[in-house]
């Protein structure tokens, strides 16, 4: 499978070389009958985007007993990445929209995943643009009115909702070991942690009360997540 998604992301990559026009390659929904796997997302070279989330009914965002979920294999993939001085790979969350006259959780309706963009204008080139340097983040309903990185400090703000509250977590990797965790938990509207020499990255994910409206796979609540920074030595 790795040796397929790579001669794809090589044609794509050639395709805007040789035109000019930005076009973003991404892979979908790994987990969609397991066919896509952490050691061939590893492999990859040139892909800089997957989806951690994906609001088809059968792609399996959480994983099973023997397989983990896409959000852990983002950070798995990152943390073998920077080691091999690869570029971030960056988490999308999508829709995956193929019904629309039929609502349920049994459809793949739209609505259900999306990224919030910060770009100059509304086109192709300033929306890829923004979005390979990481100035988005990916939601199923959370909306954050600033996420602001200075002083090696990231700082996020909800723009919340009344009546609904908020768990906002930081996590990464820290330099040493190669496990993923979470660094720090606060419960409101808005959190900030400090980046620091033991940290490889870091990122954010806040978890809404809010129950998502037509959820999959039991994915019950809003939720956002913020790009990985990376610690600059």
């Amino acid at each position: 499978m790795a040796n397929v998604l790579q001669n794809n992301i090589d044609q794509v990559l050639k395709q805007r070389e040789e035109t000019g026009v930005a076009i973003m390659p991404h892979i979908n929904h790994p987990n969609f009958f397991y066919a896509v796997s952490l050691e061939d997302m590893m492999a990859l070279n040139g892909e800089r985007f997957f989806e951690v989330y994906n609001g088809h009914p059968m792609v399996h965002n959480l994983g099973d007993s023997i397989h983990i979920s896409t959000e852990e294999m983002w950070d798995l993939i990152n943390i073998s990445y920077l080691e091999k001085k690869k570029p971030i790979m960056y988490g999308l969350a999508t829709d995956d929209s193929h019904h629309y006259h039929q609502k349920d959780s049994k459809w793949s309706n739209a609505g259900r995943g999306w990224v919030m963009v910060q770009a100059d204008t509304l086109s192709a080139i300033s929306l890829i643009d923004a979005m390979e340097n990481g100035k988005f983040y990916s939601t199923t309903g959370v909306e954050l009115k600033k996420i602001n990185f200075e002083d090696d400090i990231l700082t996020v703000a909800v723009d919340e909702e009344a009546g609904v509250s908020y768990t906002i977590a930081f996590m990464g990797s820290k330099v040493e070991g190669s496990e993923p965790e979470i660094f720090s938990t606060t419960e409101g509207t808005t959190a900030s942690f400090k980046m620091n020499d033991e940290i490889l990255f870091l990122r954010c994910k806040v978890t809404s009360s809010k129950l998502q409206d037509n959820p999959v796979e039991g994915i019950l609540y809003e939720m956002a997540w913020t790009q990985p920074l990376v610690n600059k030595p």
